[in-house]
């Protein structure tokens, strides 16, 4: 356990240090695994780690759903998602901020990337939301807290990959992240509600909504047909979260083609940002794993298995000190390398947790339930400062917006989420119904 705790302390000098994640944990449980097991095992393990990762069948799912998002980026079809939503607030004090959560939402359930729905969004929402008097705060903040729900409904990276590291079923974890992230986007236009009538300098009076084009209502029927799909597909047991992926990522490219909305520019731009999201992705999972293999023969989880044992403490104070970490953390790493960063050490914990009878007497409940939570607390950490990636993304795209605006404008939807947060710790139900 000695050894794995200096690893952690250099782990997060080097990050520190602005080391990048992937080579900082390859760098660090590479030396480790050599120091504890020598030069020619250590050399084996990195080799069989890079070589695993690159050719994972399972793992071909990651660039398949992000080309899928990245089609429906470029392809305008948000801004048909924004008009729908517009008509059905429009009416309302507040309405456009309540379009961009909604539209937010389902953007990112077909994208899967809260960093895609911030980006585009913004280009989407913010004018019109400027044009009718929408303060920035509002405006800014409904865009980056509503861009962070694509890490939670499916289709989810995120997900897929704690799926990966856990040997979770992931269409399991996909049908789990439904009803939390249904509440995610109720619990955020209540805070857009609040926020407006506390506030009323925050938007302008009601304002006619615009009318829908043709092409704004194929957007719109055509994006809840392909997150249909996906959903009955998997759920039905009628194909793989694999297969769905590709199917997926046919059906965008065929939707966005018959709404004349990807040029040939858009399509290239769409692969490039593929090919560089997966190199990283993947860059990442390999120095987790390598990590990962260094900090599990180092004994860390068992160590910390038996310290739980040996203090006699709940599984609930457990689960409350993994949040509190999450949340600390989440403030100063970006959410991906959070997660591949803590699960390895966390999961084998959480597996042999004793919660009594009920919904997580069963140790895969307790994996699915705990991978919820876990996404959770990193969609919070998106929009957390200092580093709170989503408004670094709005910042980069509307530059003349000062931090401050953004992050001033988040505090409602903080809350929201600390909010949700509580309630399905508390609740596990609400995440394992469906399944």
């Amino acid at each position: 356990m000695t050894e794995s705790l200096i690893a952690l302390i250099v782990l997060l000098g080097l990050v520190f240090a602005r080391v990048p994640i992937a080579f900082a944990m390859a760098l660090v449980g590479g030396l480790g695994f050599t120091w504890l097991r020598g030069l020619e095992p250590a050399g084996a393990m990195v080799g069989a780690a890079v070589f695993e990762t690159g050719f994972s069948y399972s793992l071909s799912v990651v660039p398949l759903f992000i080309f899928m998002g990245n089609i429906l980026a470029n392809s305008g079809i948000a801004h048909g998602l924004f008009a729908g939503a517009d008509r059905l607030f429009g009416r309302m004090r507040g309405g456009l901020a309540l379009a961009t959560v909604l539209s937010c939402g389902g953007f990112s359930a077909v994208s899967g990337s809260s960093l895609a729905t911030a980006a585009t969004m913004s280009r989407v929402a913010m004018p019109p939301m400027r044009k009718f008097g929408y303060s920035d705060s509002l405006a800014a903040g409904s865009i980056a807290a509503g861009g962070t729900l694509g890490i939670l409904i499916p289709p989810s990276v995120i997900m897929i990959i704690y799926g990966l590291l856990t040997e979770s079923d992931i269409g399991k974890l996909f049908i789990a992240g439904l009803i939390p992230g249904a509440i995610g986007v109720i619990f955020y236009m209540l805070a857009v509600v609040i926020a407006v009538r506390v506030n009323p300098k925050l938007a302008p009076p009601v304002t006619e909504p615009e009318p829908m084009s043709r092409r704004d209502t194929m957007g719109v029927f055509g994006t809840l047909g392909l997150f249909s799909f996906i959903m009955i597909g998997i759920y039905g047991g009628f194909f793989t979260p694999i297969e769905a992926a590709g199917m997926g990522a046919i059906f965008s490219l065929v939707l966005a083609l018959a709404m004349r909305g990807l040029s040939r520019e858009g399509f290239v731009t769409a692969c490039r940002d593929t090919v560089i999201s997966s190199a990283m992705i993947f860059a990442i999972i390999i120095g987790a794993e390598i990590f990962s293999a260094f900090v599990n023969f180092a004994g860390l989880p068992d160590a910390l298995v038996d310290m739980i044992y040996d203090f006699d403490i709940s599984p609930w104070a457990v689960i409350g000190m993994m949040v509190m970490i999450y949340l600390v953390m989440g403030c100063v790493f970006e959410s991906l390398s959070m997660i591949l960063l803590t699960v390895p050490v966390f999961y084998p914990i959480v597996a042999q947790l004793d919660f009594g009878a009920g919904p997580l007497a069963d140790p895969e409940n307790v994996l699915i339930w705990f991978a919820v939570v876990v996404v959770v607390v990193t969609e919070i950490s998106l929009i957390t400062p200092p580093v709170g990636m989503n408004v670094f993304v709005l910042r980069a795209t509307l530059p003349d917006i000062p931090l401050r605006t953004i992050f001033r404008g988040i505090v409602p939807f903080w809350i929201a989420d600390i909010l949700r947060l509580t309630l399905l710790v508390l609740i596990p139900t609400l995440s394992l119904w469906l399944i």
